[in-house]
């Protein structure tokens, strides 16, 4: 377990190398780099994990060098390894590998190759930071990190400017949440002394009662930050936004990185919402809203990756979910299963994007499994996880949550209905989105003369994602049993009634979307075309008009008020004493005549007033 150093330094140094090199280097050097160092912090990571399990799976902690000591503070960077960061680093690597060796076909003919690479090795650093930190600050530092880098690379194509201003709404949407979390740290440390993980954990149990309105306060603003970095109400709007990024950069942010964050913080921080049951009880109403809102969103929209973008938040939405219903350890292992599956789902949408010659419209798709075989097992595979149909990876996972749900006290009833009703949207937006893409007939000359072009390196991460989407939930989760207070995976006994009732949801919304898209027996063209379900559609298509409310409400009245102030009333004052400053000049230099007469006047008088001063006169 000495080795933990070399996980996050690979990614480091690759960074460090494809900087100084500036794009000097051959496409092939920089995809050895680039994908390289990720490969071997993948292999040291399983390194270190099967050392990590044969010692028992007993918490390590690796010091590398003091931050900083100021006034008796001195923050360090520690690398804390447990189940819960464990997991963490495998998916982060693991899955973060397959995702760069697919971009180094995908990007080969874009410009910017390697400064693409740069930043997503940096992008990696700044994760693997995040989860292995043993204090906040290291935490927020890995934070911030993936947050400057999701900037970098969802605008990307920076010579469209619309990339660049949906990098810019990612950016400031999360920082409001950031906002939320330095706070939150802030009264941490006033408070507790430390910023120390365990140090907080154990110390917020021995310090304040269930209930404390503080620690209660100070979770709910650990929330904000959570729900900024995860997509999650009020502040998912910038996640369908960032699509603009190239297909491996979604893959990453919603696979590996990036939204995962926010699940992470509030399991890691788990006896703080333990000590605080209305916060807990928000994170899972903030989950609740989301899965469910987002559900709907996907099922109307078109373009491609913006349902699978909203098919994240409502993922993500399950795992929050799960964190407020007490189901920790699920909610781990969907965040698992769910980085197997969105992988898979990301990099096949980009291997069928390019063969559509970057169409992305699925309307425009159709017939197209036999002209792209692999992208269409690998995208079936897939969905079916994201449905949760038996066997597959996703069904473990989100079964789990749905069964745990319905324990959760007198609310436990309510709580299950409304997940079991996005869990059925889901199944049907999935159907919708392979019997719309693949199958039916081409919609487009693009369509019709779509070839897969992907050599190996795209692939063969798909199949090795498509097994793991598959076998990934098959074995459990244990490692996150001895760190998160459910103990692992092993739920309550139910009904039998209602666990199997829970596992048919999914299989009706999938023969309910071949009915309907596939073939065509539920004919539903009238019942949409009634001015409710017109107005519904319309409505879910925006995002439920989270947009247009910010809009109207906090991005219109900002510009009115800046346009007011324009001079910016601030700045009076210095302009004042610029202004000051200049005439006392002007006045200064009026004395400067060139005239000896008035020099020697000038003085005598000086001269007077002074000597008035000396005897006391003035």
């Amino acid at each position: 377990m000495d080795l933990l150093w070399l996980i996050p330094s690979f990614p480091l140094a690759g960074f460090m190398i494809l900087l100084l090199t500036q794009g000097r280097l051959p496409n092939s050097v920089v995809a050895i780099v680039g994908a390289g160092s990720i490969g071997a912090a993948a292999v040291v990571a399983f390194i270190v994990g099967s050392a990590f399990i044969d010692a028992g799976s007993m918490p390590y902690s690796q010091l590398l060098w003091a931050w900083m000591d100021v006034g008796g503070f001195t923050p360090e960077f520690t690398l804390y390894l447990d189940g819960l960061s464990l997991v963490m680093v495998g998916v982060i690597t693991g899955v973060g590998f397959l995702i760069h060796l697919y971009a180094s076909g995908y990007m080969a003919h874009e410009e910017g190759y390697s400064r693409f690479f740069a930043y997503m090795n940096l992008f990696v650093f700044a994760m693997l930071m995040l989860v292995l930190g043993d204090n906040l600050l290291v935490l927020f530092l890995g934070w911030e990190g993936v947050g400057l880098c999701s900037y970098l690379l969802i605008g990307f194509f920076h010579d469209d400017a619309e990339n660049g201003l949906a990098a810019r709404k990612a950016f400031v949407v999360t920082r409001v949440g950031d906002t939320a979390m330095a706070l939150g740290l802030f009264l941490l440390f006033r408070e507790l002394g430390s910023l120390q993980i365990q140090t907080i954990l154990h110390s917020a149990q021995t310090t304040w009662p269930d209930g404390s309105v503080l620690c209660t306060s100070i979770a709910l603003l650990l929330l904000g930050g959570a729900v900024g970095k995860s997509a999650q109400l009020p502040l998912q709007t910038w996640l369908p936004d960032a699509m603009a990024g190239p297909t491996p950069v979604s893959a990453l942010i919603h696979a590996a990185t990036m939204v995962t964050a926010g699940v992470y913080l509030i399991a890691r921080m788990h006896d703080l919402y333990l000590l605080a049951p209305v916060a807990q009880f928000a994170v899972a109403i903030v989950g609740l809203a989301t899965l469910f809102i987002s559900a709907f969103a996907a099922l109307t929209q078109n373009d491609l990756k913006r349902i699978l973008a909203y098919s994240t938040m409502s993922q993500i939405g399950y795992m929050f979910f799960a964190l407020g219903v007490g189901a920790w350890s699920a909610a781990i292992f969907h965040l698992m299963t769910h980085a197997f599956f969105k992988a898979l789902l990301f990099l096949a949408a980009g291997s069928v994007i390019l063969a559509m010659h970057h169409e992305q419209d699925v309307r425009q798709m159709g017939n197209l499994w036999k002209r792209l075989p692999i992208p269409f097992a690998c995208m079936l595979i897939g969905s079916a996880a994201l449905a949760a149909l038996p066997l597959t990876s996703g069904f473990y996972s989100k079964d789990i949550i749905l069964l745990t749900s319905w324990d959760y006290g007198t609310n436990g009833p309510w709580f299950w209905g409304l997940a079991v009703l996005a869990a059925f949207v889901t199944s049907l937006y999935s159907a919708r989105l392979i019997f719309v893409v693949f199958f039916g007939k081409a919609n487009s000359d693009a369509a019709s003369s779509a070839k897969d072009g992907s050599g190996w390196n795209m692939s063969l991460p798909l199949i090795v994602l498509a097994i793991l989407a598959v076998g990934g939930g098959w074995f459990g989760l244990d490692p996150v049993g001895d760190v998160l207070p459910d103990g692992g995976l092993e739920g309550a006994a139910h009904d039998p009634m209602l666990v199997w009732g829970t596992a048919l949801v999914p299989i009706i919304g999938v023969l309910t979307g071949y009915l309907v898209f596939g073939g065509g027996q539920l004919n539903v063209d009238k019942l949409l075309e009634t001015s409710l379900l017109r107005t519904l559609r319309r409505f879910w298509f925006s995002g439920w008009g989270f947009d247009a409310l910010y809009d109207r409400v906090l991005v219109r009245p900002f510009i009115f008020l800046a346009a007011l102030n324009k001079n910016d009333f601030v700045d009076l004052l210095y302009k004042g004493t610029a202004a000051l400053a200049r005439g006392a000049s002007q006045l200064v230099v009026r004395t400067q005549t060139g005239q000896l007469r008035w020099y020697a006047t000038s003085m005598a008088i000086g001269l007077a007033i002074v000597m008035l001063f000396v005897v006391g006169l003035l």
